[in-house]
């Protein structure tokens, strides 16, 4: 996310505040055109070179680099005010939440909708859903400080962190949880997805940053709008293709959302509950939780398309985490906001 955000009267961007909205729009225009305009879907998808979709891989960059811009690195010095908020994120990003969306996954594609999913389509949804679970979130995580009132600067300072980390523990640690559901694992397409998609994102950002002295919202604020086309164009590329699929089967959306919305709250409660207990500050704790609830739904649309291909079940189940995502995040930022008197204001 960018140091800063575009927003309106009630702290939330237009694009943001009505994300679910474009999603779904694009999602319905996706699956017109897949109907209406096979040959084209068709040429976009066979775009590809070493597993890679050139076209969504524009579209990807589109999303990630305005991100990557934001990401400032000198504050990580700043951890030293208050490392429990940090120690809460980071425990939770790495150590629990992928690990507890893998067993979710498992849970009811190997045996709760195991009657009415084929095999095959349970390991593509368990895979999306790892990815999703990996990725912790780094794009809307801003918006969700400054609707709790949070202090903006540890905030940054927990997204610079979450970023560095990402950079050598995404692809082990899905490796390893692809591993563990008995997915192959393709090595290579997964570290050039991880470089493409996190590292040389990130490195344009740092450099962008450098150029323009630091003095990045204005130019932020320029580019946002690409971010939204490219997620957007993205949905609308993967529903062409799941079209068909999603017509015949509509309750699979549904099926998929199952497991992200226990996860979500889950998580949070998780973070926002440890948060608590250590008695961090409300304008540290919040943010602290809501980042480890969010995801980081470009990185893990990327990469599924990367693994598995447009057509895969494992970036339809990406997708469905962009839909779900933005109401379940608003439902928790009124929660923390309605609790904010359970914390304390000061550092303790």
């Amino acid at each position: 996310m960018t140091d800063t955000a575009t927003l309106d009267g009630s702290g939330l961007g237009t694009f943001e505040r009505w994300l679910s909205l474009w999603v779904l729009i694009a999602m319905i225009g996706g699956i017109a055109i897949g109907t209406a305009a096979p040959g084209l879907v068709q040429a976009i998808a066979g775009a590809e070179v070493a597993s890679i979709n050139l076209v969504v891989a524009v579209l990807i960059w589109a999303m990630v680099y305005p991100m990557m811009i934001g990401v400032d690195f000198g504050a990580v010095a700043q951890v030293a005010r208050q490392p429990r908020g940090l120690l809460v994120t980071l425990a939770v990003n790495w150590l629990i939440k992928p690990f507890t969306m893998a067993f979710l996954a498992v849970l009811f594609f190997d045996y709760v909708f195991a009657p009415w999913i084929s095999p095959q389509d349970a390991a593509q949804y368990t895979a999306g859903l790892i990815l999703l679970g990996a990725a912790p979130c780094t794009a809307m995580v801003f918006v969700w400080s400054q609707l709790t009132r949070g202090d903006e600067t540890y905030t940054l300072v927990q997204v610079s962190v979450n970023d560095l980390i990402m950079i050598v523990a995404f692809a082990p640690i899905v490796a390893l949880l692809l591993g563990v559901t008995e997915i192959e694992v393709p090595w290579r397409t997964l570290i050039l997805a991880t470089v493409l998609y996190v590292v040389l994102p990130l490195i344009a950002g740092q450099i962008t940053r450098r150029i323009l002295g630091g003095d990045t919202a204005a130019f932020a604020a320029r580019i946002k709008p690409f971010s939204i086309i490219g997620l957007l164009a993205t949905v609308a590329i993967l529903f062409a293709l799941q079209g068909q699929v999603i017509l015949d089967r509509p309750l699979v959306i549904a099926m998929i959302a199952v497991p992200i919305l226990i996860q979500s709250y889950g998580i949070f409660a998780i973070a926002y509950g440890a948060a608590h207990a250590l008695k961090v500050p409300h304008r540290i704790a919040a943010p602290c939780a809501l980042i480890g609830t969010s995801n980081f739904f470009e990185l893990a649309v990327a990469v599924a398309i990367s693994l598995f291909g447009l057509h895969s079940g494992a970036a339809l189940a990406t997708v469905v985490g962009v839909l779900v995502e933005v109401p379940v995040m608003l439902s928790l930022v009124a929660f923390a906001n309605r609790t904010r008197n359970r914390f304390p204001e000061a550092p303790t």
